[in-house]
């Protein structure tokens, strides 16, 4: 069965999937439109889920709790990273249909770092809380 399955997919595609694995897609979406499309949807389904997840499981902690402005822009960010995952998932299918549209893909792959930080932030000080 081991065979098969490297035989089908090679073994360099069968990283360990974290995040080397994840940086390096990112960069062979670069080259390749399947692999591009592939990244978007999975990236955007992940971001929304992340942040779905804190928004609905965790409360904010730490800096958020001073001012209630600063507790309403926690879930106002995390309702934009939901919003913009969905986004990413939809520019991901969009991008699959013409090979002319990767400009407009390779964007938003970029723009997609912007959230993950936010999001790795603020679920490493709920871990650490």
């Amino acid at each position: 069965m081991g065979n098969a399955l490297f035989a089908l997919h090679g073994e360099a595609e069968l990283g360990d999937g974290g995040a080397n694995s994840f940086a390096a897609e990112m960069v062979e979406a670069s080259h390749d439109t399947t692999k591009l499309k592939r990244v978007l949807v999975a990236g955007g389904i992940g971001e929304a889920a992340a942040a779905l997840c804190l928004a609905l499981f965790r409360s904010p902690a730490g800096l958020f709790l001073r001012n209630k402005s600063l507790f309403y822009s926690y879930y106002g960010v995390l309702s934009a990273i939901i919003v913009f995952g969905v986004a990413e998932v939809w520019v991901g299918l969009w991008v699959s249909h013409d090979c002319r549209r990767r400009a407009v893909g390779m964007t938003m792959l970029w723009l997609s770092v912007l959230p993950l930080f936010f999001l790795a932030g603020v679920a490493g000080s709920a871990i650490l809380k």
